[in-house]
């Protein structure tokens, strides 16, 4: 079944306190364990049509309409095939290469994009509106600009996540929200996006709960940073 092959991802997590601000940039990414599950994007491409219901993991919380239970959309994201292609460097990938997301101007690489955009109609399905994003792929240009002006949260240039369209911020709409939070990380890892553990309070890394990358992408990149 689907969900079966997706909710072997998931990973369940504690409610976070009370969460900062969304005013923060990535820092170094952490590593991730590949458990050699399949990735949503070749779950989802699967020829087996099948139906899902991704019941929301907060208690308390009902889905605001019956798209909670739904038949799976074959296609989350028109006009993205979800091929992930690596041409051009961090920070220099053509626009070509990269799917454009439900928000003005937030792009990531195709894989990605298609993960996030199926996370998020099940985000929809349960609080009625879309996940809400500040960053995602970020030109070489913006990052050096970042490197100065905040060297303390952003990661050093060609080497973040963001270059390579393999990372999003959230709004703090979002992250100020506990519920929507419990809601992504007991979630997001079905779909292969997390927050990584140093952006976690206590991690190795600034506190940025805003910050959420794609993991099998970065697994594969080898940009899963400690």
């Amino acid at each position: 079944m689907l969900l079966a092959a997706l909710g072997a991802a998931t990973i369940a997590v504690p409610v976070a306190d009370m969460v900062a601000p969304d005013n923060g940039l990535p820092g170094p990414t952490a590593r991730h364990v590949d458990l050699g599950y399949p990735t949503p994007h070749e779950v989802l491409a699967s020829p087996v049509h099948a139906s899902t219901s991704l019941l929301p993991a907060v208690r308390g919380v009902r889905p605001t309409s019956e798209s909670a239970s739904r038949s799976l959309d074959r296609d989350p994201l028109p006009g993205c095939d979800g091929d992930a292609r690596t041409t051009g460097s961090n920070g220099q990938i053509p626009a070509s290469d990269l799917c454009s997301l439900w928000e003005p101007n937030h792009m990531l690489r195709g894989d990605a994009a298609v993960a996030l955009a199926e996370l998020n109609t099940n985000f929809r399905a349960v609080y009625g509106r879309d996940l809400c994003l500040t960053d995602s792929y970020r030109p070489l240009a913006v990052q050096r600009r970042l490197a100065q002006t905040k060297p303390t949260l952003a990661a050093t240039p060609g080497r973040s996540n963001h270059g390579w369209g393999l990372a999003v911020d959230l709004c703090n709409t979002v992250t100020g929200n506990a519920s929507a939070m419990e809601w992504l990380r007991a979630n997001g890892p079905t779909y292969g996006w997390d927050n990584p553990p140093w952006a976690r309070r206590g991690g190795s890394g600034p506190y940025e709960p805003w910050h959420w990358e794609y993991t099998p992408g970065t697994t594969a990149m080898g940009s899963n940073w400690s």
